[in-house]
Protein backbone atom coordinates (compact mmCIF):
# COMPACT_ATOMS: atom_id res chain seq x y z
CA UNK A 1 0.00 0.00 0.00
CA UNK A 2 1.03 3.60 -0.49
CA UNK A 3 2.36 5.35 2.61
CA UNK A 4 0.28 7.79 4.62
CA UNK A 5 0.14 11.34 3.28
CA UNK A 6 -0.51 14.45 5.33
CA UNK A 7 -1.33 17.93 4.01
CA UNK A 8 -2.00 21.17 5.88
CA UNK A 9 -5.16 22.64 4.30
CA UNK A 10 -5.66 25.58 6.71
CA UNK A 11 -3.00 27.18 8.85
CA UNK A 12 -2.92 29.63 11.75
CA UNK A 13 -1.24 32.61 10.06
CA UNK A 14 -3.40 32.59 6.94
CA UNK A 15 -6.69 31.14 8.21
CA UNK A 16 -6.69 31.61 11.98
CA UNK A 17 -6.80 27.87 12.67
CA UNK A 18 -5.07 24.69 11.61
CA UNK A 19 -6.62 21.70 9.85
CA UNK A 20 -4.85 18.84 8.18
CA UNK A 21 -5.91 16.19 5.69
CA UNK A 22 -4.66 12.67 6.25
CA UNK A 23 -4.92 9.98 3.61
CA UNK A 24 -4.15 6.34 4.18
CA UNK A 25 -5.43 3.01 3.01
CA UNK A 26 -8.18 1.58 5.20
CA UNK A 27 -6.04 -1.42 6.04
CA UNK A 28 -3.48 0.62 8.03
CA UNK A 29 -3.82 1.47 11.67
CA UNK A 30 -6.66 0.48 13.93
CA UNK A 31 -9.49 -0.87 11.83
CA UNK A 32 -11.84 -3.79 11.46
CA UNK A 33 -12.11 -6.17 8.57
CA UNK A 34 -15.77 -6.92 7.87
CA UNK A 35 -16.62 -10.28 6.28
CA UNK A 36 -17.07 -8.47 2.94
CA UNK A 37 -13.33 -7.73 2.93
CA UNK A 38 -12.77 -11.27 1.58
CA UNK A 39 -16.29 -12.46 0.74
CA UNK A 40 -18.42 -10.65 -1.85
CA UNK A 41 -21.96 -10.19 -0.58
CA UNK A 42 -20.98 -10.73 3.06
CA UNK A 43 -21.56 -8.12 5.79
CA UNK A 44 -19.92 -4.74 5.35
CA UNK A 45 -18.71 -2.62 8.29
CA UNK A 46 -21.95 -0.62 8.39
CA UNK A 47 -23.90 -3.85 8.94
CA UNK A 48 -21.96 -4.87 12.05
CA UNK A 49 -23.93 -3.78 15.12
CA UNK A 50 -22.21 -1.95 17.94
CA UNK A 51 -22.95 -4.95 20.17
CA UNK A 52 -20.30 -6.82 18.17
CA UNK A 53 -17.78 -4.05 18.79
CA UNK A 54 -18.12 -3.53 22.56
CA UNK A 55 -16.88 -6.84 23.90
CA UNK A 56 -15.14 -8.39 26.89
CA UNK A 57 -11.41 -8.20 26.17
CA UNK A 58 -8.96 -11.07 26.53
CA UNK A 59 -5.30 -10.30 25.87
CA UNK A 60 -2.96 -13.21 25.26
CA UNK A 61 0.46 -11.70 25.89
CA UNK A 62 3.14 -13.31 23.73
CA UNK A 63 5.36 -10.27 23.26
CA UNK A 64 8.41 -12.00 24.76
CA UNK A 65 8.08 -14.94 22.36
CA UNK A 66 7.59 -12.59 19.38
CA UNK A 67 10.66 -10.57 20.42
CA UNK A 68 12.76 -13.75 20.25
CA UNK A 69 11.13 -15.13 17.09
CA UNK A 70 9.64 -12.82 14.45
CA UNK A 71 7.94 -15.88 12.92
CA UNK A 72 6.13 -16.72 16.17
CA UNK A 73 2.59 -18.06 15.79
CA UNK A 74 0.02 -18.25 18.56
CA UNK A 75 -0.94 -21.89 19.04
CA UNK A 76 -3.71 -23.78 20.78
CA UNK A 77 -1.18 -24.55 23.52
CA UNK A 78 -0.76 -20.79 24.11
CA UNK A 79 -4.54 -20.31 24.33
CA UNK A 80 -4.97 -23.24 26.71
CA UNK A 81 -2.05 -21.96 28.79
CA UNK A 82 -3.83 -18.61 29.11
CA UNK A 83 -7.04 -20.40 30.13
CA UNK A 84 -5.21 -22.54 32.70
CA UNK A 85 -4.06 -19.34 34.37
CA UNK A 86 -7.14 -17.11 33.93
CA UNK A 87 -10.11 -19.40 33.29
CA UNK A 88 -12.12 -20.15 30.16
CA UNK A 89 -12.27 -17.43 27.55
CA UNK A 90 -15.81 -16.03 27.74
CA UNK A 91 -18.34 -16.43 24.95
CA UNK A 92 -18.52 -13.32 22.79
CA UNK A 93 -15.04 -12.08 23.76
CA UNK A 94 -12.59 -10.10 21.68
CA UNK A 95 -9.29 -12.00 21.88
CA UNK A 96 -6.23 -9.87 21.17
CA UNK A 97 -2.73 -11.18 20.67
CA UNK A 98 -0.13 -8.86 22.19
CA UNK A 99 3.19 -9.04 20.36
CA UNK A 100 4.41 -5.43 20.77
CA UNK A 101 4.75 -5.41 16.97
CA UNK A 102 2.89 -2.07 16.99
CA UNK A 103 6.03 -0.44 18.40
CA UNK A 104 7.42 -0.70 14.87
CA UNK A 105 4.66 1.57 13.50
CA UNK A 106 4.67 3.68 11.36
CA UNK A 107 7.83 2.24 9.76
CA UNK A 108 6.37 0.00 7.05
CA UNK A 109 9.68 -1.74 6.47
CA UNK A 110 9.94 -2.64 10.15
CA UNK A 111 6.31 -3.79 10.21
CA UNK A 112 6.76 -6.09 7.21
CA UNK A 113 10.26 -7.20 8.27
CA UNK A 114 11.16 -8.55 4.82
CA UNK A 115 14.46 -10.40 4.41
CA UNK A 116 16.83 -10.28 1.42
CA UNK A 117 14.88 -13.08 -0.29
CA UNK A 118 11.61 -11.12 -0.07
CA UNK A 119 10.06 -13.14 2.75
CA UNK A 120 8.11 -11.23 5.41
CA UNK A 121 8.71 -12.18 9.03
CA UNK A 122 6.03 -11.17 11.51
CA UNK A 123 3.87 -13.03 14.03
CA UNK A 124 0.44 -14.48 13.39
CA UNK A 125 -2.12 -17.00 14.52
CA UNK A 126 -2.55 -20.72 13.80
CA UNK A 127 -5.72 -22.24 12.37
CA UNK A 128 -5.94 -24.64 15.32
CA UNK A 129 -6.02 -21.75 17.81
CA UNK A 130 -8.55 -19.77 15.77
CA UNK A 131 -10.89 -22.73 15.30
CA UNK A 132 -10.80 -23.41 19.02
CA UNK A 133 -11.56 -19.78 19.83
CA UNK A 134 -14.38 -19.35 17.32
CA UNK A 135 -15.91 -22.84 17.33
CA UNK A 136 -15.40 -23.97 20.93
CA UNK A 137 -15.26 -20.70 22.89
CA UNK A 138 -17.65 -18.87 20.51
CA UNK A 139 -15.72 -15.62 20.57
CA UNK A 140 -16.82 -12.67 18.43
CA UNK A 141 -13.51 -11.28 17.20
CA UNK A 142 -9.73 -11.52 17.24
CA UNK A 143 -7.14 -8.78 16.95
CA UNK A 144 -3.43 -8.34 16.51
CA UNK A 145 -0.79 -5.67 16.03
CA UNK A 146 0.63 -6.96 12.76
CA UNK A 147 -0.79 -6.07 9.35
CA UNK A 148 -2.38 -9.49 8.91
CA UNK A 149 -4.01 -12.34 10.83
CA UNK A 150 -1.78 -14.74 8.91
CA UNK A 151 1.94 -14.71 9.76
CA UNK A 152 4.41 -13.10 7.39
CA UNK A 153 5.71 -16.48 6.19
CA UNK A 154 2.20 -17.22 4.88
CA UNK A 155 1.33 -13.80 3.45
CA UNK A 156 4.58 -13.78 1.48
CA UNK A 157 3.04 -16.71 -0.43
CA UNK A 158 -0.32 -14.87 -0.71
CA UNK A 159 -1.75 -17.29 1.84
CA UNK A 160 -4.48 -15.50 3.76
CA UNK A 161 -6.30 -18.66 4.78
CA UNK A 162 -6.62 -17.63 8.43
CA UNK A 163 -8.23 -14.29 7.66
CA UNK A 164 -10.34 -15.98 5.01
CA UNK A 165 -11.54 -18.48 7.62
CA UNK A 166 -12.55 -15.80 10.15
CA UNK A 167 -14.36 -13.62 7.63
CA UNK A 168 -15.90 -16.70 6.02
CA UNK A 169 -17.64 -17.59 9.28
CA UNK A 170 -19.05 -14.04 9.49
CA UNK A 171 -16.74 -12.68 12.16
Amino acid sequence: FDPLTRKVIYDYDKDGFRAEMFCHVGQWGTHLDPPAHFHKGARTADKIPVTEMLLPLVVIDVHRQAAKDADFVLTLKDVKGWEAKHGAIPKGAFVAMRTDWAKRWPDQNAMQNVDAQGTAHYPGWTMEALKYLYEMRHITATGHETTDTDPGLATTKDDYSLENYILGIDH
